[in-house]
């Protein structure tokens, strides 16, 4: 496993999908759409579904239900039957005005309904209406998942995610390793510094382990007060050793408004043995409390524990 590095994220626009079978239609949708939207196409109900099955989901469906083959009632039906595609909001866009229609378009799963000809002014008000509730939505959904101090995952996000990781990892023979952080002393450095520096401290432990140490293989994560956690995919006990000692070395560089800040931090990795992530859990939570006994700032493997 190779030293996590840096990564910035640039701000992406919602994307789009526009489905329908007439390309003039789709040049005058994206017409009306691409300054504020990413904007992708397909040109079928099948198109579609291929599309919203890959990895970059669209965050709104435009659909047209007249199409050869597979109309879009069909297609609006598939989407809302897999778990994977049934939240993302589809709006009809369809030259037909029955009421029939209309009523069949929202009973299928449809959150609104455009009649043809298109009026851009229309079109954008409804998408715009509809992406402010998509974005809504994964804001409340980030803000429960997220600890809102330092930005870093929490303790609710962990133990949903852990357990997924922890039956994959075993099931696929991969290795697993958790790292437990613990700020040394920090109960002292409230009472002697006030809670405000408390605070920051917790701010840049959180950004230098959700910043310096983010790649797909790394989760971190505030597990509550002081205490953090780093999740590592695909990384042996001797991986996760060397990367612990190299985040001890780098928060205690650190030194904020000229304070030495340290940590402990236990090391542990999934073994055949283990039925869940509580049992791997704790056996880093041990190896931690060995760091702490031994003198703090330092850090102590489940291997030596064990010996």
């Amino acid at each position: 496993m190779s030293e996590p590095e840096v990564i910035e994220e640039d701000e992406v626009k919602p994307c789009i999908l526009v489905v329908d079978d007439t390309p003039a239609n789709i040049q005058v949708l994206a017409l009306v759409l691409k300054d504020k939207y990413r904007i992708k196409v397909a040109t079928s109900g099948p198109h579609c579904l291929e599309q919203v099955r890959g990895t970059d989901k669209p965050d709104l469906i435009l659909l047209d239900i007249m199409m050869p083959g597979m109309d879009g009632f069909e297609v609006c039906e598939e989407l809302k039957a897999d778990p994977s595609t049934s939240k993302i909001p589809v709006i009809f866009i369809t030259g037909r005005q029955d009421t029939h229609d209309e009523q069949k378009g929202f009973e299928v799963g449809a959150v609104d309904y455009i009649t043809k000809p298109i009026r851009p002014v229309i079109v954008a008000a409804r998408v715009k209406t509809h992406i402010t509730i998509v974005q809504q939505q994964k804001e409340l959904k980030s803000m429960a998942l997220h600890d809102q101090l330092t930005g870093l995952y929490n303790r609710h996000f962990l133990i949903e995610m852990a357990e997924q990781k922890v039956a994959s990892a075993l099931r696929h023979k991969d290795d697993l390793s958790i790292l437990m952080v613990d700020i040394d002393h920090f109960k002292n450095i409230n009472d002697t510094h006030g809670h405000q520096m408390g605070d920051t401290i917790l701010q840049l432990v959180g950004r230098l382990l959700g910043n310096k140490y983010r790649k797909d293989d790394v989760v971190s994560v505030r597990f509550g007060g002081e205490e953090f956690v780093v999740l590592l995919n695909r990384c042996d006990l001797e991986q996760a050793t060397i990367c612990a000692e190299k985040i001890r070395q780098d928060i205690e560089d650190l030194k904020p408004e000229g304070l030495t800040v340290t940590v402990s931090i236990g090391t542990a990795s999934l073994k055949p043995s283990d039925n869940d992530f509580t049992t791997l859990l704790q056996r880093a939570d041990d190896a931690l409390y060995q760091a702490k006994d031994l003198g703090r700032n330092r850090v102590v493997s489940d291997s030596d524990t064990a010996s």
